[in-house]
């Protein structure tokens, strides 16, 4: 069995109101940044999954993200593959700490 580790980002679609972007966007010009602009916030959750392959792993990911990590009607999501280690190589780690 492998661990994958994954990040999926989740951010509002586009044309749906993001006020938390607007406000950061707003709040740009007292910072003297100028050029920043269609700022959109969202949120990042990084996650491992143990799993055969990484077609498993990214499978189970997927579903969390759209059942459970995200609102499919105002949001979309990104799925980004981190890393890829063996239970094994994991274990070996550990006990070299040790």
């Amino acid at each position: 069995m492998t661990e994958f580790r994954f990040a999926v980002n989740v951010t509002p679609k586009p044309g749906i109101l993001d006020p938390q972007g607007r406000a950061v966007e707003s709040s740009l010009g007292h910072l003297g940044i100028d050029g920043v602009s269609a700022v959109r916030v969202g949120r990042r959750v990084e996650l491992t999954v143990a799993a055969e392959d990484e077609t498993a792993a990214r499978a189970t990911v997927e579903r969390l993200a759209a059942e459970l990590l995200s609102n499919p009607l105002i949001e979309a999501f990104e799925v980004e593959l981190r890393q890829a280690t063996s239970s094994m190589a994991a274990r070996s780690e550990a006990e070299a700490a040790r």
